[in-house]
């Protein structure tokens, strides 16, 4: 398995024989009527075209993707990579940076959630930004 280093909290949910991954963090809270289950943060690691037409995410391209939603329309971070190992660190590094607090996840938001923000800062390294 690719991801044995994930820090505390993140799980992986998927992994593809593809090279695709998705990872979420603290599934035994989210949806439990602790924090709601909409806002799962997940790390996508996919070589799926980028482009917004539906569909387009069928069609492989030669870089890997590691995206951290905060909601399924809510990005915090888009990185990029030129292979499916360094993709694979790349999403490992962003869920650390995420653990501990290193992700701007309120400046993702165009209308703050400041009652969900809280309530997240108790599970993660509290109110840092990028």
């Amino acid at each position: 398995m690719t991801f044995e280093s994930l820090p505390e909290g993140w799980r992986v949910w998927n992994e593809e024989p593809s090279g695709r991954a998705i990872l979420v963090y603290r599934p035994d809270v989210f949806g439990t009527g602790d924090l709601p289950n909409e806002c799962l943060p997940t790390i996508y690691l996919t070589n799926g075209a980028r482009n917004a037409r539906p569909g387009s995410g069928q069609y492989a391209t030669d870089e890997w993707h590691v995206v951290c939603f905060l909601e399924p329309e809510i990005e915090a971070v888009s990185e990029t990579y030129e292979s499916r190992e360094a993709g694979a660190a790349g999403a490992v590094d962003v869920a650390a940076r995420f653990v501990a607090g290193k992700v701007d996840y309120r400046g993702a938001y165009q209308v703050p959630r400041e009652e969900y923000f809280a309530r997240l800062d108790e599970f993660v390294g509290g109110e840092e930004t990028a």
